[in-house]
Formats: C-alpha cells, sequence, structure tokens
C-alpha cells in the first residue's frame, strides 16, 4: 500500500490542477453542468460506463473486473456554497457569490485521480461503482440521486465516502462507528398577531413579545428535556418582525435549526418545540404555525465497514496518523440517506491545523477556506487501497 502512496503523489500534480480548475468554476446544488460534464468526460477516457444526470446532475461512473459478485460505491459530492470568496489564490473563484468553501472539489479530484489509477492498474475483482453526487449543501442530492434510482441501478454491497477536515493534522485519517454526524432539521414559526401603534400597545396583539419569549424558552428544551448525555442543539437563526421602531407588526417569523445524534432525541425536539411555541404563542394571545421543512437524517457508520476502512488506513499511513474512533460531529451530511440503505462508513482526512496555517486551517464554509492540495495523493491512494482490499 505504500508504494500507492508514492505513485499517487507521483502523478498528483495533473489532479491538483484538476481540482483546481474545478476551484475557479463552482457551481450550486443541481447546477454542476460543468463539473459533471468534466467527471463523465474523463470517466469515458479511462474506461467507465458512465450514466449521467442521475438527481439532475449526478453522474456514476461503473467499472466491473474479473467474476467477483461483490459490488462497492464509493462517494463524492461535487457543489459549491453561497459564498464570497476571498483567498486571494490566483485560482480563487471566477463566479462572484459562489465558491468551494468546503472542498468538495478537493473530494471530486480525488475520486477522479482514483479512477485513473483503477482503470488502468486495478487489482480487484468484482464490480466499482464511482458515485459523483450534487447538492450535497442542504439540498439532499443524495436523497435525489436514490429516488432516481442509484440503488436500483447501481446495487452496492457498501458504500464510502470522506470529507476534509480542517483543525486536525494534514493526512490524518478520521474514523467513527455508530453515529457520527448529527441530523438536521429546519423549522419556520410564524407568529401572527394584530398590528398597532407604538405608542399604543394595549391595542395591539404584539408578536415580538411573543417571539421573544418563545427564544428564551426553546433555550430550555435541551436543558430539561434531553437526557444530559445525548446530544441535541437547537438554534434560532432567524428572527424577523417589522420595519420601523413606532409600529407594532403584525406577524413575525423565527427560522430554527435542530441536531440530534439520536433519531428518538430528534423526535422528541420537534415534539416540545411544537408544544412550547403553540402554548408560549396563545399565552401571549398570538397565533402560531410552525413548519418542519425536513432535513438530514442522523449519520450513522456499521461499526464492520468502518473497521474496515480503520484498517485499510492503519496499513496505508500507520498508527500514528489514525484516530480509530473520533468525537461525533454536530454538523449534517446527507450521506446519511446513503447509510440508511447501504452498509457503510463516513470518515475524513486532515486538512490543516494550526501548525500548517493559512486557507487549509480555516475551516470550512468560511470565505477564506481551500482544500489542501496535499492531501489529495493519501486521500486518492486510501480509496485504491480500500477498493482493492473489499474487492478482492
Amino acid at each position: 500500500m505504500k508504494d500507492i502512496l508514492k505513485e499517487m503523489h507521483a502523478q498528483s500534480s495533473e489532479f491538483i490542477e484538476l481540482r483546481r480548475d474545478i476551484h475557479r468554476h463552482p457551481e450550486l446544488g443541481f447546477q454542476e453542468l460543468r463539473t459533471s460534464e468534466l467527471v463523465a468526460q474523463r470517466l469515458r477516457n479511462w474506461g467507465y460506463e458512465v450514466t449521467t444526470g442521475m438527481g439532475a446532475t449526478g453522474v456514476v461512473g461503473q467499472l466491473r473486473r474479473g467474476n467477483g459478485s461483490r459490488r462497492l460505491g464509493l462517494r463524492a459530492d461535487m457543489d459549491g456554497l453561497p459564498v464570497q470568496e476571498a483567498t486571494g489564490l490566483p485560482y480563487a473563484s471566477c463566479r462572484a457569490g459562489v465558491m468551494h468553501a468546503c472542498g468538495h472539489d478537493g473530494h471530486t479530484a480525488t475520486l477522479l485521480a482514483a479512477a485513473k489509477y483503477l482503470a488502468s492498474r486495478g487489482d480487484f475483482n468484482g464490480t466499482l461503482n464511482l458515485i459523483f453526487q450534487p447538492a450535497e449543501e442542504g439540498l439532499g442530492g443524495a436523497k435525489r440521486m436514490m429516488e432516481d434510482g442509484l440503488f436500483d441501478r447501481f446495487p452496492c454491497d457498501a458504500i464510502f465516502a470522506l470529507h476534509n477536515m480542517p483543525g486536525f493534522p494534514v493526512g490524518q485519517f478520521l474514523f467513527r462507528a455508530g453515529p457520527a454526524m448529527a441530523s438536521s432539521e429546519n423549522i419556520t414559526i410564524g407568529l401572527e398577531g394584530t398590528g398597532g401603534h407604538g405608542a399604543m400597545p394595549h391595542v395591539a396583539v404584539d408578536p415580538v413579545v411573543a417571539g421573544a419569549s418563545i427564544v428564551m424558552g426553546l433555550q430550555t428544551i435541551v436543558s430539561r428535556n434531553v437526557p444530559p448525555l445525548e446530544m441535541a442543539v437547537i438554534t434560532v437563526g432567524s428572527f424577523q418582525a417589522g420595519q420601523t421602531n413606532n409600529v407594532i407588526p403584525q406577524s413575525a417569523t423565527l427560522r430554527l435549526s435542530v441536531r440530534a445524534l439520536d433519531r428518538k432525541v430528534h423526535e422528541l425536539l420537534k415534539q416540545r418545540i411544537r408544544e412550547l411555541v403553540e402554548l408560549q404563542a396563545a399565552s401571549y394571545g398570538v397565533r402560531a404555525q410552525v413548519g418542519f421543512e425536513g432535513g438530514y437524517p442522523v449519520l450513522v457508520n456499521t461499526e464492520a465497514e468502518t473497521e474496515l476502512a480503520r484498517d485499510v488506513a492503519l496499513e496505508l499511513v500507520g498508527a500514528d496518523r489514525v484516530v480509530p474512533q473520533t468525537a461525533a460531529l454536530s454538523g449534517s451530511e446527507d450521506f446519511a440517506f446513503m447509510l440508511e440503505k447501504v452498509p457503510g462508513s463516513y470518515f475524513f482526512i486532515g486538512n490543516g491545523d494550526e501548525a500548517t496555517g493559512g486557507a487549509a486551517a480555516c475551516m470550512v464554509h468560511n470565505p477564506g477556506y481551500d482544500f489542501n492540495d496535499q492531501i489529495l495523493a493519501a486521500g486518492a491512494a486510501y480509496w485504491v487501497s480500500l477498493a482493492e482490499r473489499y474487492l478482492q
């Protein structure tokens, strides 16, 4: 496996340039036309059977070898974010207000680097499905591909995905069996009162006061309803009401982000939010509507597949660069939908820490972030090693 790592470093310049090209031309979810065409063309050139248009702009490259019955799925995401880039890099985004602020450009290039090697020299026996997914950033591209028949047309016995992680040493691999990333739910609360003059509040019904009380009341749900050893988050990210200081508005809107690492806790949060909002609003004479807009489920890595993924990393880079059971994250990821249908594991590779400095150590979803090209070879070598190991 160490030879594969050396070979990937030797040929990484091609894919670093490819990664930077994708970085220059970021595309939002379900708009990844240029990126998906770039991916599809290269896969075709290397001999993959390519399917495009899955889940709008998704691409699947399939390669069969030998008579093995096992079927492996490897997934990379392709979409950018509505963020104005501030890195000042020579390959910075050329699209105003859109950038690859989460490293999906790097994930795509990393899997393509592995794809080229596996097509030309891969030693495996079975079916390899490379899944390039659109719209991970809040739009559920994984679910859309599945609704489009992903696993019916390309059955997988196991599926894996990786994500770069700033804050950890360059090239360090981090794994976690069991619940690894939180569920997410977007909730909108509409409050309807009676507008009036700010100088005569007694003849109005003020949704702002009701909303303020609700914001504070929501903070008690995690502390008083969720077991202390369970993870849960309720964040009020938006509170919109009124336009000026002397008018009591007719209505107010609150928007919440809700997260948990356990499905039962997630349902408890939804139940208590509805109960608290409706009763708090009624106590102020305000009418309330609570809308649940859906989100991503808890991402749960299966034990056997995570153990395999961990073993591959240990053999590839050594124990000093592997965290066998890292802490769970409160962020969410739509690969969770795939893991509800197929056993597998989602893991991380360090993008850089304080010692690294610069854009590589900057947290994702930040205008100053950049995927660290130094980890591309390690990620590609890992995919090759995992594919050859699983499809022995």
